[in-house]
């Protein structure tokens, strides 16, 4: 078992694995909480549980063609309403910095950016905003765990498919 080579990563002189994507910085760009009808929204008076919404996207853009420097940013947003009356609302754009590994031909990059970015910025931007929810005045909304593989393909390859068709039929 262990004699099976790992195609995913090159070893180095010293026995590291080099992975196709190095993240240099990473950062809150914009945050906001917004509580807007407190103290009346923490009356759970009619027993009703709030419906919670939350919204994910991502972005990237090249920073440095030559060093293959990219920005990659995550932006989360939720709301909770109780009836008609929202008890919160919470946007976060989270970013990184990285580059990406010379190795990995640039047709990969964009996959590798928008799936393996956001996956390591993931749970920073949870824990922002469970601290934001809980300072607020609620229990902590964790958000569940997201299949960036699966969102990619929902946004970007199916996005692709349908300008294709429409390309197509013109």
């Amino acid at each position: 078992m262990a004699d099976k080579e790992n195609k995913n990563t090159k070893q180095t002189g010293d026995n590291a694995p080099q992975f196709g994507l190095m993240v240099h910085t990473q950062y809150v760009k914009d945050f906001s909480f917004e509580n807007p009808n407190a103290p009346e929204s923490f009356s759970t008076a009619d027993g009703s549980a709030p419906k919670m919404d939350a919204n994910i996207n991502m972005s990237v853009r090249q920073l440095d063609k030559e060093k293959a420097l990219y920005e990659v940013v995550l932006e989360v947003s939720s709301t909770a309403k109780r009836q008609d009356k929202t008890l919160f609302m919470t946007e976060i754009q989270y970013g990184l910095v990285a580059s990406v590994n010379k190795d990995v031909p640039e047709q990969h990059h964009h996959p590798l950016l928008l799936i393996e970015g956001p996956k390591m910025a993931f749970p920073f931007v949870r824990q922002l905003l469970a601290s934001a929810i809980q300072a607020g005045g609620y229990p902590p909304l964790l958000l569940n765990p997201v299949n960036f593989e699966e969102l990619y393909r929902q946004q970007y390859i199916e996005q692709a498919k349908a300008m294709k068709d429409t390309k197509g039929t013109a």
